[in-house]
């Protein structure tokens, strides 16, 4: 009697890429977007300037804006918020700006003001943390946030 090994064909697979707006293959060197001009080479999207010649394509960020699938969410709310609002929104823009300049994937999608809550959604998980950490680090308030989906979202709340 010969011995074999029978495997279940109904076991569940893990998938091994979660992040939909991640390329499945390297993209062709240089790759410019159609959209926002970040420039895709040497492995990485940046704010280079293009050469002559250069392949088209639409970067994960712009990707990202169009589906309106963000990666971060940062709730802010409270009195100080409403009091100082134009300040924080200031703070919140020079963040993205600083980050933005190393990194052209992660921006800023939308700035929304709800009832008494100020959501914003953005491109890439590192600028949200950054986003509260400064407004922790300038302004205090309580500052909490979550990571979900196998950490490729984020949601970062901050009030005072």
């Amino acid at each position: 009697m010969q011995k074999t090994r029978h495997y279940r064909k109904d076991r569940l697979l893990k998938e091994k890429r979660h992040d939909v707006y991640r390329e499945k293959a390297k993209l062709p060197e240089p790759t410019l977007c159609n959209n926002c001009g970040a420039l895709f080479m040497n492995g990485r999207w940046s704010w280079n300037d293009a050469p002559d010649r250069v392949n088209q394509s639409v970067c994960p960020a712009c990707r990202r804006i169009s589906d309106n699938c963000p990666a971060g969410i940062v709730e802010i709310k409270g009195t100080f918020y409403k009091e100082h609002r134009n300040e924080i929104l200031n703070l919140i823009h020079n963040t993205e700006n600083q980050e933005k300049s190393k990194h052209a994937l992660e921006r800023i999608m939308k700035i929304k003001d709800h009832n008494d809550t100020t959501t914003v959604t953005t491109t890439g998980i590192h600028v949200a943390r950054r986003i509260g950490e400064a407004l922790s680090r300038s302004y205090k308030g309580d500052y909490n946030f979550q990571y979900g989906d196998a950490e490729k979202c984020i949601r970062v709340y901050w009030q005072r």
